[in-house]
């Protein structure tokens, strides 16, 4: 089941999440808190997958919570619905252009979106699984999106996948930025001059008379013309590469005048996106007609993306290939984050598993049992870990200890796993016994 935190005194916020957690109620648990030390400790010890932050409230300040998660982005991330007075506060949030936050609405559009956001979170909901506990969803995950002409869609899309890559350690910090103007400067495109028919002329002349462009947005996507046109995200992530496509219903644009590295720069108020996203991916290619673009990034390999803050400090060690982190009955109790890199694991000189930083951690077994180790655990090319001795681990508990819980629910959660791929493995052997030699 997943968590809705709602920060909001305002009634209307209030009864607007209620309404559409009802819609799934055996899928959204929901916690309405307005005191701040109480958001702060729901937020590490519950660790709620949707944060609704509702700047139209007085008495609780917003920002402190968005300063928590950038605080410790390897614990706190993403999921952030931000519901505003007003367009001109939408517009400084937008700013910011924080990775964390999913979507910005004025108050009126909330309660009109909310339900509709929240069934796609549902719909999608592996994408929200917490770091370190998630299901290997094999070797690529391909599906799409359909966006409508809203530009809610665009910043809401964007940072929903965004979020899963960079929490399953397939981007970095840097990446995400890059990422992000890419996937907004193509979608933005994909609205404006594809799907809406907004030529370059037209956007110049309506921001220099009223300085945004979202009034003639609104205006163009009522028009029955173009109300019903769509925009398809579609991905496929992989564990070497992930690549996106952007098709729109326009009648699609000279592609090339934007692309072209030979093109003169311009200094106009918009048109140099495009441009600057082809230098941020890996590969970006148009259709002919111009209203279909596919773009590669290269995944992160064994490399975690981010370090707990809590485990800053701590010393960092470099490991040659074959090189023994640890061996099987060892009486040693340190525990190891890991940083980059891929290890074997041995039991009785039989390789058992093959561990890489999205399993988080090595030697918690013997760390929480005070028992010997329970395997040899070999170097597989160059790797890096965090050493954490076990008294500096339990004094960093005791200053922040919704990391012992973290680590005790990922021990849950592997053993959960483990128990479906012993069941699955007994359901094959049955079988097996079951079926006549032929």
């Amino acid at each position: 089941m997943q968590k809705i935190l709602v920060v909001s005194s305002n009634k209307r916020v209030i009864d607007t999440v209620k309404a559409g957690r009802d819609s799934f109620s055996d899928d959204f648990d929901m916690s309405v808190k307005t005191n701040m030390e109480d958001i702060i400790s729901y937020i590490n010890y519950e660790m709620p997958e949707i944060k609704v932050l509702d700047y139209t409230s007085p008495d609780v300040d917003c920002n402190v919570i968005i300063n928590e998660i950038h605080g410790d982005p390897w614990l706190h991330y993403g999921g952030v619905i931000a519901v505003c007075k007003d367009r001109k506060q939408m517009a400084e949030l937008e700013e910011a252009k924080d990775s964390n936050i999913l979507s910005i609405q004025t108050i009126d559009d909330f309660a009109f979106h909310f339900t509709r956001l929240l069934r796609i979170l549902w719909q999608n909901r592996k994408f929200l699984l917490n770091r370190g506990m998630r299901d290997d969803f094999g070797g690529e995950e391909t599906g799409a999106f359909t966006c409508g002409n809203d530009p809610l869609d665009i910043r809401f899309y964007t940072s929903f996948l965004i979020n899963y890559l960079y929490n399953t350690n397939r981007i970095n910090i840097d990446d995400r930025a890059n990422l992000q103007m890419t996937f907004i400067e193509l979608l933005t495109n994909a609205l404006e001059h594809g799907n809406l028919n907004i030529s370059f002329e037209e956007k110049t002349k309506y921001m220099e008379q009223h300085g945004d462009i979202y009034g003639l947005i609104f205006e163009r996507a009522s028009d029955s013309r173009y109300a019903n046109r769509q925009i398809i995200i579609s991905y496929a992530i992989g564990k070497q590469k992930s690549t996106f496509t952007i098709a729109d219903e326009g009648d699609g644009f000279n592609w090339r005048q934007f692309t072209d590295k030979n093109a003169t720069s311009n200094d106009s108020l918009h048109g140099r996106g495009i441009k600057l996203a082809s230098q941020l991916v890996s590969r970006m290619a148009y259709n002919e007609r111009g209203n279909h673009v596919t773009f590669e990034i290269n995944n992160r390999i064994n490399e975690s993306t981010a370090i707990p803050q809590a485990m800053s400090n701590f010393e960092t060690v470099t490991y040659k290939d074959k090189e023994i982190v640890c061996r099987e009955n060892e009486p040693t109790t340190d525990l190891f984050f890991i940083l980059s890199g891929r290890y074997a694991v041995y039991s009785g000189r039989k390789l058992v598993t093959v561990m890489t930083p999205n399993d988080v951690f090595i030697g918690e077994m013997s760390f929480l049992l005070n028992d010997r180790r329970s395997a040899t655990i070999l170097a597989v090319g160059n790797c890096k870990l965090i050493k954490i001795p076990k008294g500096d681990f339990l004094q960093m508990i005791r200053k922040n200890p919704h990391y012992g819980l973290f680590l005790s629910r990922m021990l849950a959660q592997r053993l959960v796993k483990q128990t479906h791929s012993t069941i699955k493995l007994n359901e094959q052997i049955t079988k097996m016994q079951e079926t006549p030699d032929a």
